[in-house]
């Protein structure tokens, strides 16, 4: 078996590659940005002073964080024509990846909030600011920065699982690199190259993370 890394076939696949790997991160940054907004109403009926609606809220958090993503896949796409829902891959992995990383969504956004001292909240109420108010100007300014790490540690996450959904035929980027694999009876160098991009991706992901934890992080210093 020839096992020399042949790099004009590596350079030949690259530009198919490349266009897959915009495609996971487009699907990346579309699931990301509906998790967070998932998160939020997640977070408010878990909160919700209603004891049935909370508690059902959070078996349902609980249920989706504790079974696979790759089983999740599946149920959509497979059982639920069943039923007569129909999706498209793409749109089945955009939804169960928002489903499921919005559910860790909303314990990251609880576990924010709880960190603020209870105190900060009756100094607010004592210095009678309104609910807005006191979210802006003194819950958020604290709720936010330890928030926007683990944010950012599922937004790679979800970069990361972006191969599963070639299980289910999604053209991201590993399924490219296994068909090129299997068309050329060559693997090295796809998955190899493959391997590569997801690196350097997830590098770049990790930057802007930290970019971005910095700059709100100097946002609300100003501010206080």
């Amino acid at each position: 078996m020839n096992m020399i890394f042949n790099w004009k076939f590596a350079a030949s696949i690259l530009p198919a590659l490349s266009q897959a790997g915009v495609v996971s991160v487009w699907i990346t940054f579309v699931s990301f940005i509906l998790a967070l907004v998932i998160g939020l109403p997640l977070l408010l009926l878990r909160r919700s002073s209603i004891a049935p609606l909370a508690k059902t809220t959070a078996l349902g958090v609980d249920f989706i964080r504790n079974t696979p993503l790759l089983v999740q896949l599946f149920f959509l796409f497979f059982v639920l024509p069943d039923i007569g829902i129909k999706l498209t891959p793409v749109a089945t992995g955009i939804i169960a990846m928002s489903l499921h990383y919005g559910c860790y969504m909303s314990e990251v956004y609880r576990a924010g909030l709880e960190a603020v001292p209870k105190g900060q909240w009756d100094a607010a109420t004592a210095l009678g600011f309104s609910g807005v108010h006191a979210y802006r100007s003194v819950i958020l300014p604290q709720a936010i920065p330890p928030i926007i790490p683990a944010a950012g540690n599922y937004l790679i996450h979800m970069f990361k699982d972006t191969p599963l959904l070639a299980s289910i035929s999604v053209v991201e980027l590993m399924f490219v690199s296994a068909q090129i694999g299997s068309d050329h009876f060559q693997y090295l160098e796809p998955i190899s190259i493959c391997g590569l991009l997801f690196l350097a991706m997830s590098l770049a992901g990790a930057e802007l993370v930290f970019c971005t934890e910095w700059a709100i992080g100097r946002k609300w210093r100003r501010k206080w």
